[in-house]
C-alpha cells in the first residue's frame, strides 16, 4: 500500500485544473494516492450522514453503474451516502476519490477504515489540512467547495432541508456545475433537500441514464449478463429469488414471505450472490443484480 503523502501546490502543473476557475481554492492540496485524472468525466454523490436504507442503496448503485461506464466518483468519505457512494465505485472496480475534513493521514470515522485503505490504492484521500489535523465541524462545510469543485456534476441523495450536502449543491451552482437530486416522498425529512433542490431547478435523478445523457455518455453494452438470466434455479433457491426485486429486501421480510428456516434461507443468498444473481448493498438487505 502506498502511505506516501504527497503535496501538491497551485503553482505546480499537477495541481487539478478544475479548480484552477475559482477563487478561494487552496494553495496546497495534500494527497495520499492519487489525484482525479483531468479529462475523464467526474461525479460527485453526496448526501446524509444518518441515511435510510433506500438512499443507501441508491448512492450504491449510482456510484458503481456510472464507475462502470468509467465516470470518477468524489465524496467525503463521511457515514452514510458518501461511505456507499465510494463502495459502489470500488466494487464496479472504478477509481473513486475522498475531500477529507481532516488531514489526510487521520481517517474519519474509524468505521470507514477499510475504504480508506482501498482508496489509497484504487484512488486517492486528498485534504487542504496539515497532516494530523483533527475533524473539527467546521473543516466539513469547507472542504465542500473543493467537493463540487473537482466534479462535472453534483448528485444529491438525500439530504434534510439544512444539510451539508445543500451546502456543497450551492457551491456547485456556483461554480456552474449541474446538480442532479434523487427525488424522495413527501413528507420524509430525509427526502426535503433533494426535493426542495428539484423544485428550484435541479435534474431529477430518476435512472442511471439520465446522467450518463447529462455527461454525454452512451452507456457501453455487456454483452455478457443476458445469460445469467436462464440459469435454471432449484425450486427453493428460485423461491427465495422470486421475492426478491430492484429494491432492497430485509432478511426478515425474506424470512416472513418464504417458507422455510432462516439458516436455509442465508445458505440460498450466498449461493445467489455467489452466482452473481442477487447483492447485498447493505447488511442484510439484498436485491436483484438485474442480470
Amino acid at each position: 500500500m502506498n502511505e506516501e503523502i504527497w503535496e501538491c501546490k497551485k503553482c505546480e502543473e499537477r495541481y487539478p485544473k478544475r479548480l484552477l476557475d475559482y477563487e478561494n481554492m487552496p494553495q496546497t492540496i495534500y494527497v495520499k494516492g492519487r489525484l482525479p485524472l483531468e479529462n475523464t468525466k467526474t461525479v460527485a454523490i453526496v448526501g446524509a450522514r444518518i441515511c435510510s436504507h433506500y438512499g443507501a442503496y441508491q448512492a450504491y448503485w449510482f456510484a458503481k453503474e456510472l464507475a462502470k461506464q468509467g465516470v470518477q466518483i468524489i465524496s467525503g468519505l463521511a457515514k452514510g451516502i458518501d461511505a456507499n457512494a465510494h463502495k459502489g465505485a470500488l466494487d464496479a472496480g472504478g477509481a473513486t476519490f475522498a475531500v477529507l475534513g481532516c488531514g489526510v493521514d487521520v481517517c474519519y470515522p474509524k468505521q470507514n477504515q477499510k475504504i480508506y485503505d482501498e482508496l489509497i490504492e484504487k484512488g486517492g484521500l486528498l485534504s487542504e489540512f496539515d497532516n494530523q489535523t483533527p475533524p473539527f465541524a467546521g473543516n466539513f462545510p469547507k472542504r465542500n467547495r473543493i467537493i463540487s469543485g473537482l466534479a462535472d456534476l453534483v448528485l444529491v441523495v438525500e439530504a434534510k432541508k439544512k444539510s451539508g450536502s445543500l451546502i456543497t449543491a450551492n457551491y456547485a451552482l456556483e461554480q456552474g456545475k449541474t446538480v442532479f437530486a434523487i427525488p424522495g416522498r413527501v413528507g420524509d425529512a430525509l427526502s426535503e433537500g433533494c426535493n426542495l433542490l428539484i423544485a428550484d431547478g435541479a435534474g431529477i435523478a430518476y435512472s442511471v441514464e439520465s446522467i450518463l445523457s447529462e455527461l454525454q455518455i452512451s452507456p457501453e453494452k455487456k454483452d455478457n449478463l443476458p445469460h445469467k438470466s436462464k440459469i435454471w434455479l432449484a425450486s427453493h433457491e428460485e423461491m427465495v429469488y422470486s421475492c426478491l426485486g430492484l429494491q432492497p429486501k430485509n432478511i426478515e421480510e425474506i424470512f416472513q414471505e418464504v417458507p422455510l428456516k432462516l439458516g436455509e434461507i442465508m445458505e440460498i443468498l450466498l449461493k445467489l450472490e455467489l452466482e452473481g444473481l442477487i447483492m447485498e448493498p447493505v447488511k442484510n438487505y439484498y436485491t436483484k443484480t438485474g442480470g
